[in-house]
């Protein structure tokens, strides 16, 4: 069971309509993982598996070991994707999210802003988010092209001062989103960064155990329907004083 301690988070009950009606000073942002959060399974890898030469597996070892940086390590896996363009479409297609994600967004929308920030691939995230009525939402992804009988990518979200070499710096997009509060939901690497300075930090996966080894205050989550339950305690009055970062495991 999850659970949180914080300046008085548990002031609104499960389910209750008075967050709608807050007003609320100071800005909060939901800072959001795609692959392997938004979607259960990591659709790069899905895509890369099925698609890719083999070879793309000892690219991504050189990213593991740091021989090589994220943005390095996908330009050289997405040059070896095979197929032509209906095929991948409907590969795309068929991407599944979170089956509470929908809801997730409906509660917390009327009370922060909210942006998927991911180092993956921009287009399936917006056929996914077109799948579920959600295409107004913010998406910060590396840009997928096609090209014959494969895909391009590009990196407009990079930044040079990235420690990570990321295709997406997310300590920048955050920034650049200026909210007072940061809540971040990841599951990953591209998330580690990030996670040492967002106020709140809700984490799964290799996420979780970085959090857990560099002693980052975090609340772990399988799903939305878990972040969902806890999000409906909090006080979110109070969530916007600066001095309102705390967490319990």
């Amino acid at each position: 069971m999850l659970s949180f301690i914080a300046h008085g988070l548990c002031g609104l009950a499960p389910g209750h309509s008075e967050t709608a009606q807050l007003k609320i000073p100071t800005a909060m942002i939901f800072v959001i993982d795609f692959d392997g959060t938004v979607a259960p399974n990591d659709t790069v890898d899905s895509l890369l598996g099925r698609f890719a030469a083999d070879a793309w597996r000892d690219i991504e070892q050189k990213w593991v070991v740091g021989e090589i940086n994220s943005r390095a390590c996908m330009s050289q896996q997405i040059e070896l994707i095979a197929a032509d363009r209906k095929t991948l479409e409907e590969f795309f297609d068929a991407i599944e999210v979170d089956s509470v994600f929908v809801d997730f967004i409906r509660y917390v929308s009327p009370f922060a802003k909210i942006a998927i920030v991911s180092d993956g691939l921009d287009y399936p995230i917006q056929r996914a988010m077109h799948k579920v009525d959600m295409s107004a939402l913010a998406i910060f992804a590396n840009k997928m092209s096609f090209r014959p009988n494969g895909l391009g990518i590009s990196f407009p979200y990079s930044s040079d001062v990235c420690a990570a070499g990321s295709g997406v710096c997310k300590c920048d997009v955050a920034r650049s989103l200026d909210s007072d509060v940061v809540v971040l939901i990841g599951d990953g690497r591209s998330d580690y960064c990030l996670a040492r300075t967002a106020d709140f930090v809700f984490a799964k996966g290799s996420l979780q155990r970085f959090c857990q080894s560099e002693n980052i205050s975090h609340t772990p989550f399988t799903s939305f329907g878990d972040i969902l339950t806890l999000l409906q305690r909090w006080d979110i009055r109070e969530l916007v004083e600066p001095d309102a970062k705390r967490y319990a495991t």
